[in-house]
């Protein structure tokens, strides 16, 4: 690897290919050489941690077609969206054992849709076990980039994500810091919380490129810090102490000028960006081809801009070309 590389990091596995969270998803990004993968946790109603995007599944699994559970459709608030469909929180972990994963955008990724329902939810208990086996096959250390979801509406709901994640960490035996673990979310509350109870990780505040953390905004409303305030040179440092780097969105270190990478490397924090990905659907205008959505576009160019800014670590849906991009 050239010296300064960015972590290349598997977003959801190898989503790019297979659907995000699937076993062979993990599988694939972690023999396609990636140095971490990043799992997704959200809890059931027993308070098992499975691996989604989102705590609404209906788009990355097969439970429409359960005629079974077609009463637990319902609409809730979410981070203060209404949102409409079967949340993970309604159903006990044996039932969701029931799924099948499916992918989320068939539409661009008709390759990746191919394997629809032939795979069951993970735990995040599962995928720690995975990346465990995972190293000691490939002969690498490989790592998990653990990002928390919805932690405010969980604690609403008497789900506190915070004890159940050091739980499972603690029994697969990844809370000691003997295996690389970072955790991630957009709200700092529930970084703090981890941290407090001892679980040995680095902690990395994720940003979006606008409005507020919903943990900030529902302690302190419009006077809660803005997430593009957050990496100002103030913001960060507000954050120096209480956490170790940000991951922003790409579209933040794409618009120019910006600073924000070498204000954050001045104050001692990382600095990863999310998501390389490489069809036109997913790129900044100027870096799409002439073809269809889901062509690829100049990805390289796109990503030769990322690499220039000096980040620590990339978020990346097709781990061969991550891997043979940034580490070339």
């Amino acid at each position: 690897m050239p010296r300064n590389a960015p972590l290349v990091i598997g977003h959801r596995g190898a989503s790019g290919y297979r659907p995000e969270h699937s076993r062979s998803a993990y599988e694939l990004a972690l023999a396609m050489g990636v140095d971490a993968v990043e799992p997704d946790v959200v809890a059931t109603g027993d308070g098992v941690l499975v691996v989604r995007h989102e705590n609404e599944i209906s788009g990355t699994t097969d439970v429409a077609d359960h005629p079974e559970f077609a009463e637990r459709k319902t609409t809730k608030r979410i981070d203060g969206q209404a949102l409409t469909g079967w949340f993970t929180e309604d159903f006990t972990w044996d039932e969701l054992a029931t799924l099948r994963v499916r992918e989320r955008v068939p539409e661009l990724r008709q390759s990746s849709a191919s394997f629809d329902r032939g795979q069951p939810i993970l735990r995040l208990i599962d995928v720690l076990d995975l990346v465990r086996d995972g190293s000691a096959e490939h002969g690498r250390e490989i790592g998990v980039v653990l990002e928390i979801k919805h932690a405010t509406y969980f604690e609403s709901i008497g789900l506190g994500l915070a004890p159940l994640i050091a739980r499972d960490l603690r029994a697969a035996g990844w809370a000691d810091g003997e295996l690389p673990l970072i955790i991630e979310s957009f709200e700092s509350t529930v970084l703090a919380q981890l941290r407090a109870a001892g679980i040995a990780a680095s902690s990395v505040y994720l940003i979006e490129a606008k409005g507020r953390p919903y943990d900030q905004l529902v302690a302190h409303g419009k006077k809660a810090l803005t997430y593009p305030a957050t990496v100002e040179p103030a913001g960060l440092d507000g954050l120096v102490g209480r956490v170790d780097g940000i991951s922003v969105n790409k579209r933040m270190l794409l618009s120019t000028p910006n600073s924000i990478v070498a204000d954050a490397h001045a104050r001692g924090l990382q600095v990863f960006t999310w998501t390389c990905r490489p069809e036109n659907a997913f790129l900044s205008p100027e870096f799409r081809s002439d073809g269809p959505r889901e062509a690829y576009g100049d990805y390289e160019g796109e990503w030769r801009a990322i690499a220039r800014t000096g980040v620590d670590g990339v978020f990346v849906d097709h781990p061969d070309l991550g891997v043979g991009f940034f580490r070339n």
